[in-house]
């Protein structure tokens, strides 16, 4: 995932065509996980006055993250910051410059490269509408999604991929003479467990719906919901495989492993479903589906298949217990679970990362400098911690930041309304 910004003025970096035409392909998909992905896996979740609502967030993160990526956000993640290089990259891309038709990342062009990875800032910040649906003012969801990005997501992202302190956490730690990483391969730390962590503060800052838990909010289209699904399914083969950023044998198995991890998961929420309340649903399979893809993210570029399996089954397992009983004794309302499938899983899958990576259990190996299971397992621990904490906080504050002046949620009246009214003055059905 990570190509050391140095190495572009290699001068025998060239461009391979089959890796550029499959990165090609792998960034559409990821595009393709947001809009129309995540956007109907989401509209079909909320009730029917709030359909639009959902999807003109996803659309507009979209367009908003692009930007702000391509003007400062890829500059300060990816490039070498300096003395600051633990904390933050530097400026040498700030609004891209120096990004030309020649210049090269790896064995692909540099704007690819930047694409890609443009559009994992874009799904980012669009998981956590999950968490605040039906409540927050579309003006506020903006700020906070734009100071997001500067203040987590650029930072996590550069300390995972850009060379930062977790690149090194085994170092750091004293666990390691040399190297020692924190394996996320796609984007267990710096996506998932990031945005889960984030939407656990947004659904705690704003409250719960009017009604909740007492009044019943069931999904008011579950055919989207399931489209969605597998849309995301879909996608996210460009997700984990095109982390590879070549067209190789790892590329292969990640693909592999993700299919593997995806199906397990799928079935064992549905089996715990079924034996829990005596009828598998809809709903059940197809988040038993996101929750695997989620908890395979991070390992699918180490793991072996039966690795991917047991990753699967575990990252659905904890995540189904998260998203309803855990859910339901603390009382918080994460309206569509992003914190129970997306945080939950993604943890479960990135302390297994360190399990399943090692060759003995068909892995493909532990980071450089790593001796043992249990070293691995405990790098993977401290950078989830680390992730949560630093997420957690500065989520937090920036919510309250943008509560005490502009304010976050809609008014009363508006929430009954409905958000497709009362914030974009349409609706999603006229029948």
């Amino acid at each position: 995932m990570f190509i050391p910004f140095l190495a572009l003025a290699q001068e025998e970096a060239t461009i391979d065509t089959g890796d550029t035409a499959w990165m090609l392909t792998a960034t559409a998909l990821v595009l393709f996980m947001t809009i129309p992905g995540l956007s109907l896996f989401y509209a079909g979740l909320v009730r029917a006055k709030n359909v639009l609502s959902v999807l003109m967030q996803c659309f507009a993160i979209t367009a908003m993250m692009s930007l702000l990526w391509a003007i400062y956000g890829y500059s300060l993640a990816y490039t070498d910051g300096g003395s600051l290089q633990s904390i933050i990259g530097g400026l040498d891309r700030l609004f891209l410059s120096g990004l030309t038709v020649d210049s090269v990342a790896g064995t692909i062009p540099e704007s690819l490269y930047m694409t890609f990875q443009m559009t994992f800032a874009i799904i980012t910040p669009a998981l956590i509408v999950g968490a605040f649906a039906e409540r927050m003012k579309f003006s506020a969801m903006l700020v906070f999604m734009a100071l997001w990005l500067t203040l987590v997501y650029v930072p996590v992202w550069h300390w995972v991929w850009g060379g930062g302190w977790i690149a090194h956490l085994g170092t750091i730690m004293g666990l390691t003479t040399e190297g020692g990483e924190a394996l996320d391969f796609a984007g267990g730390t710096v996506v998932h467990i990031n945005a889960g962590i984030a939407a656990l503060m947004a659904a705690i800052v704003l409250g719960p719906r009017k009604g909740y838990p007492v009044t019943a909010m069931p999904p008011h289209n579950l055919g989207l919901t399931v489209i969605g699904a597998s849309m995301l399914w879909v996608g996210w083969f460009g997700f984990n495989a095109g982390s590879e950023l070549a067209a190789d044998g790892t590329a292969g198995m990640a693909m592999t492993v993700t299919q593997l991890a995806t199906a397990t998961a799928a079935l064992t929420w549905m089996f715990i479903e079924w034996i829990n309340h005596g009828k598998p649903s809809v709903l059940g399979i197809a988040t038993g589906a996101v929750a695997g893809l989620v908890a395979i993210t991070p390992a699918s570029g180490t793991a072996g298949p039966m690795g991917a399996i047991a990753i699967g089954f575990a990252g659905a397992f904890f995540a189904f217990f998260a998203a309803t009983k855990l859910k339901r004794k603390l009382g918080y309302d994460d309206s569509l679970d992003v914190w129970g499938v997306h945080g939950v899983a993604g943890i479960v899958g990135a302390i297994l990362t360190g399990v399943f990576a090692a060759p003995v259990l068909g892995g493909a190996g532990l980071a450089d400098g790593v001796d043992g299971i249990g070293v691995q397992v405990l790098i993977q621990f401290v950078s989830v911690v680390a992730t949560l904490v630093y997420g957690g906080v500065l989520s937090w504050l920036i919510l309250m930041g943008i509560k005490s002046t502009m304010g976050l949620r809609v008014t009363e009246e508006q929430e009954t309304m409905g958000l497709d009214l009362a914030q974009h003055d349409e609706r999603g059905y006229i029948l």
